[in-house]
């Protein structure tokens, strides 16, 4: 087993406050705690986001945009699960109606952009997969945990007035004006696997302790294991909530009693 090294990661919209699992400093805007990727999985990261305002309306590319951009040979698909909602809690994706580029332009820099997005209301367990291209944007009040491919590529098209660097000629000529309708309501199996993605740069499932009449059939691909709640057992060491850990076969990890937890692997 390899402990996946956890970075701590200030953001201006982040919480002072975390769930008692993650070790920050007090009185710190903990925007994000990342996983480092593992030597055997360098292509995945996994990361939980906390939110107490709303993110930058951006986009990211695929893997041939940023190539063509001369960003790197990878883009950025990601997909969302949430584990907790404040009362109203929004995450922007897509639009209400479709957008062309120039009309897309016009709003991003009169701010009438955050208007025509779609914001779809969440609570603990809805899921979305974010395709590249996709416009989004996290609001206020929320708890998720990110599966991405591990790139750092953001286009800022619209930041509310924030005094932060805007991408938006980069980000238009990778940006969708489409409407989006991929959210999905999930709930952690009784016991076992469910599947919650299977696409084409990563996969994962959700899977529920305990395990010790065996083995979850998740499969053998080498994995990493996100406990959310609980803890689970990777080569006789144990993994917490709020800890990751690489398994170089999914299929020996033991799942403690009452736990609940994501394993993310390459998709096939």
């Amino acid at each position: 087993m390899t402990a996946l090294v956890t970075k701590i990661v200030e953001k201006p919209w982040g919480k002072d406050a975390l769930p008692p699992q993650f070790d920050v400093p007090q009185g710190k805007r903990i925007g994000e705690v990342w996983f480092e990727p593992p030597p055997a999985l360098p292509d995945i990261l996994v990361k939980y986001i906390f939110t107490s305002e709303k993110l930058s309306v951006q986009v990211h590319p695929s893997d041939a945009q940023a190539e063509a951009l001369g960003e790197s040979d990878r883009g950025k698909e990601e997909c969302w699960l949430v584990i907790d909602a404040e009362p109203d809690a929004v995450l922007g994706i897509g639009f209400t109606q479709p957008l062309d580029t120039e009309a897309m332009r016009e709003a991003a820099l009169d701010g009438s952009i955050e208007g025509l997005m779609q914001w779809h209301p969440v609570s603990t367990g809805d899921f979305f997969y974010i395709p590249a291209g996709t416009v989004h944007a996290i609001g206020a009040g929320v708890s998720l945990i990110e599966i991405q491919q591990a790139s750092d590529i953001t286009y800022r098209l619209y930041d509310y007035g924030r005094p932060r660097e805007l991408h938006l000629e980069r980000g238009l000529q990778v940006a969708k004006g489409e409407t989006y309708s991929g959210g999905t309501k999930l709930s952690w199996p009784e016991r076992g696997a469910a599947a919650i993605v299977r696409g084409p740069y990563f996969s994962a499932d959700l899977v529920s302790g305990p395990t010790d009449d065996g083995p979850v059939p998740v499969d053998h691909a080498p994995s990493i294991v996100i406990p959310v709640v609980g803890e689970a057992i990777v080569d006789g060491q144990t993994v917490q909530a709020g800890e990751a850990a690489y398994a170089s076969d999914a299929a020996a990890v033991v799942f403690g009693a009452g736990s609940q937890c994501i394993v993310v692997r390459r998709p096939g």
